[in-house]
């Protein structure tokens, strides 16, 4: 169960590493793709921090879980509402769903953390 949650982890890391990072820098496609949905520069500055704390808490997580179930509950409860946001916005579906499979992913960590104890 070791290696499924290792390899998870480090994928959503990377992903929630890139993605913050981007937030934060104000990169022009991300602030392009906020402002189509309905985000603010604040609010957009606010959700990476809370990428890159995500990524902190998923890599802590493998040497102690209870960090690594917070970080993934919080990336479900972000995600959750990056798909409330895009379907406000009407996104094509494959587009407003993306979220959805990382918060898929986010909640698979949480449950083989606590599968292994």
């Amino acid at each position: 169960m070791r290696i499924p949650l290792i390899t998870l982890t480090v994928i959503l890391a990377a992903v929630f590493l890139s993605v913050g990072l981007s937030k934060l820098l104000g990169q022009q496609r991300t602030r392009e793709q906020m402002d189509h949905i309905g985000v603010s520069v604040g609010l957009t500055k606010i959700l990476g921090v809370l990428d890159l704390a995500g990524v902190v808490g998923l890599i802590v997580g493998l040497f102690w879980p209870p960090a690594g179930i917070a970080a993934a509950v919080g990336i479900v409860l972000e995600m959750i509402g990056a798909v409330i946001y895009h379907l406000r916005a009407r996104d094509p579906l494959p587009v407003s769903l993306m979220p959805l499979l990382f918060a898929v992913a986010a909640g698979a960590v949480a449950v083989l953390h606590v599968l292994a104890g």
